[in-house]
């Protein structure tokens, strides 16, 4: 029996029930949700960030790609976490301001979450099932097509105008 409700239980998370990631939300950096079904028919570039990490100079290549490409479809998705040496430990309020004033970031951005490990927000564990990828630190991205699919994942030293990423955004834009 016991075996039954643990079974249970781990179907009804909304890691296993999702078909894809327009089945989530996320909390938003400003209050409110991120709803990704808002985002359905775009591609996400979903990057998970920390202030003080020695990758946090990506902020800057990432909001030229958000600027370069958002018209054709982008979404580039900031989730700040404090889960790799402790490089995120501010607020969401100090976070955004730290973005804002040292990067002039406008592209979306969710609260502080948790990406690694069983306390993983569902969105991260659907993408592991899905991808075989987990972030190993600051600034892993993963990307996703218009259906919601998660289609490929890339390591924090892959910078954001990186030639191999660019492919494959575009690829998912359909230029």
């Amino acid at each position: 029996m016991r075996v039954l409700m643990i079974l249970a239980m781990m179907f009804a998370s909304p890691a296993w029930a999702a078909t894809s990631a327009h089945d989530f939300s996320l909390p938003s950096i400003d209050g409110g949700e991120v709803m990704l079904s808002d985002f359905k028919g775009k591609t996400i570039l979903l990057v998970n960030t920390a202030s003080f990490c020695g990758f946090t100079k990506q902020y800057d290549g990432l909001q030229t790609l958000w600027d370069a490409k958002r018209d054709q479809g982008l979404v580039v998705l900031g989730v700040p976490s404090n889960d790799f040496g402790q490089q995120e430990p501010g607020a969401k309020d100090d976070i955004k301001e730290f973005c804002e004033v040292n990067f002039a970031i406008n592209f979306p951005m969710t609260d502080k979450l948790v990406v690694k490990g069983d306390a993983a927000h569902p969105l991260y564990k659907w993408l592991k099932a899905e991808t075989g990828g987990a972030p190993r630190w600051n600034f892993y991205k993963f990307l996703i097509d218009g259906d919601g699919q998660a289609v490929a994942y890339f390591s924090s030293m892959t910078k954001p105008q990186s030639k191999k990423l660019i492919r494959a955004i575009d690829a998912t834009l359909g230029n």
